[in-house]
Formats: structure tokens, C-alpha cells, sequence
């Protein structure tokens, strides 16, 4: 029982931590406005979108997805898709009259 109050109170503390977080940088960028400082705001702003990008392009999803087990039936659902979507259009054009 104790296992499971220190896990939630895990994710509790993540979780306010994470709404701190958005706070202060919610106070930051009013005061930044108020004092008519934007272009230290567009700095920022462009550095911070910056960031974003390379955590996602570092990001190895193909292995998350791999660890997950979830790849394999993933791939043969597209597969089956792609089968599907090629079958139908090929029925699509054998049955259009030609045009004259």
C-alpha cells in the first residue's frame, strides 16, 4: 500500500511542479508585454520553439515504439491499409467508363 501513495504522490508532485512551471512563464511573458519589451520576447520565444524541434528530432520513436510491442501489429495494419487502398483504387478505374 505505502508503493502506491509514493507513486501518486510522485505524479502529484510532477504535475504541480509542471503547472509551476507554466506559470512563471505565463508572468514572464505578461511582464514582457506590459513593459513593451516583445523583442526580447521574440528571442525567447524563437529559442524556446528552437528547443522544442530538436527534443523532437533527437527523439527516437521508432524504439519507443519498437519497446512497446505495439510495432509489429502497427505495421501490418498499414500494411493491410496500403493493400486495401491500392485494391480499391485499382477497381475504382476499371470501372469508370472511358472518356470520349
Amino acid at each position: 500500500m505505502a508503493r502506491r501513495a509514493t507513486l501518486g504522490s510522485g505524479r502529484r508532485g510532477r504535475t504541480i511542479f509542471t503547472f509551476v512551471w507554466i506559470g512563471a512563464l505565463a508572468i514572464i511573458a505578461i511582464m514582457l508585454i506590459y513593459y513593451e519589451m516583445t523583442a526580447l520576447l521574440y528571442i525567447l520565444a524563437t529559442l524556446g520553439v528552437t528547443g522544442l524541434l530538436i527534443v523532437v528530432a533527437v527523439a527516437d520513436l521508432a524504439r519507443s515504439q519498437n519497446m512497446s510491442g505495439d510495432a509489429p501489429q502497427l505495421e501490418k495494419v498499414a500494411a493491410a491499409t496500403a493493400s486495401t487502398a491500392t485494391r480499391s483504387d485499382n477497381q475504382s478505374l476499371k470501372a469508370r467508363p472511358a472518356k470520349k
